[in-house]
């Protein structure tokens, strides 16, 4: 539980539409819907990690998942009208924690270069490793 008016909890197939939903509606490092599939959410959430939601009246407003097998960060997305409540803080603890437990030494992810993801990240303790080929930011951090 974030606070009375949050609940979080394990992703589970049946919110899949929802986080998509939420990932669509953000402002910064947005993606078509053709470039990530429901069978990508579920094959994350369900065989190579793990995901969590943030939900707030029965409806998803933030979400989050990790990749045991690549000790990596493969989404984390709050709706808009719902940054700056401490949620994305929240999530990105609940992975961290989760990939420790699953042996992780070294957490990695990454996002598009200046913006506030990566802002969100470094002030997180999050080292950039700098630009990748595609022009992403590495971003990691050591246990």
């Amino acid at each position: 539980m974030v606070d009375a008016k949050f609940t979080l909890r394990t992703a589970q197939e049946g919110d899949i539409a929802e986080m998509h939903r939420v990932r669509l509606a953000v402002r910064e490092n947005r993606l078509t819907s053709s470039v990530i599939s429901a069978e990508d959410y579920r094959r994350e959430i369900t065989e190579t990690g793990k995901g969590w939601v943030i939900v707030k009246d029965a409806q998803v407003v933030g979400f989050a998942v990790a990749n045991r097998q690549t000790a990596s960060i493969w989404a984390l997305f709050i709706a808009p009208g719902f940054e700056g409540c401490g949620l994305g803080r929240q999530l990105l603890a609940v992975m961290v924690d989760w990939l420790w437990q699953q042996g992780a030494q070294r957490v990695s992810l990454t996002t598009e270069p200046n913006t506030r993801a990566a802002a969100f990240y470094t002030a997180a303790g999050w080292r950039n490793q700098g630009l990748q080929e595609n022009g992403d930011c590495l971003f990691s951090l050591l246990r």
